[in-house]
């Protein structure tokens, strides 16, 4: 059965979490490794979640806060600088203002569910941190960001800016 909508596909997916102005060659090489960050992630923030543990997750603060101020993630970077030359793919491209966002999304998630599991709140602090697992799983296993497609919904989705290039006018 083929998917439809406007997010059918990852490529899709990826556009909408801001990466509209990369190369489609280059989208399709890194589309896997995109999911490097997200994963890696979602794998400490279930491990701070099970163990219950407010420093775990407090921890992870730092990383998602810089992935929100700066076009790239720091785990990008060790991507980028180290997995690619085993991979022999290209450089994970800057993401934009909707994957920024969630990346500062996850960050106020992570220290409300610290200060959950701090406060002795332990309920709490499962099922914030359950949900930040279960969001951050689905985009490190579809591409499908929530906090990205709420900031579409926000700010608007966002839209390639370079010029079209009709079919029956190639570029000179």
């Amino acid at each position: 059965m083929r998917e439809i909508g406007p997010l059918a596909t990852p490529i899709d997916r990826l556009d909408a979490q801001g990466y509209v102005n990369v190369d489609r060659r280059t989208l399709a090489e890194v589309e896997p490794w995109l999911r490097w960050s997200p994963a890696l992630c979602a794998i400490v923030m279930a491990i701070g979640t099970v163990l219950g543990s407010q420093w775990v997750l407090w921890g992870l603060v730092p990383f998602a806060a810089l992935g929100a101020v700066f076009p790239r993630h720091p785990f990008d970077l060790v991507y980028n600088h180290a997995v690619r030359r085993l991979t022999r793919t290209s450089e994970l491209p800057r993401h934009g203002a909707p994957r920024r966002f969630a990346c500062g999304v996850a960050s106020v998630w992570l220290v409300a569910t610290g200060a959950a599991f701090a406060s002795g709140i332990e309920p709490l602090g499962y099922a914030l941190g359950g949900m930040l697992v279960a969001v951050a799983a689905l985009v490190s296993t579809t591409h499908f960001c929530i906090p990205s497609l709420i900031y579409g919904l926000l700010f608007g989705r966002p839209r390639c800016e370079a010029t079209p290039v009709s079919p029956a006018r190639p570029a000179t």
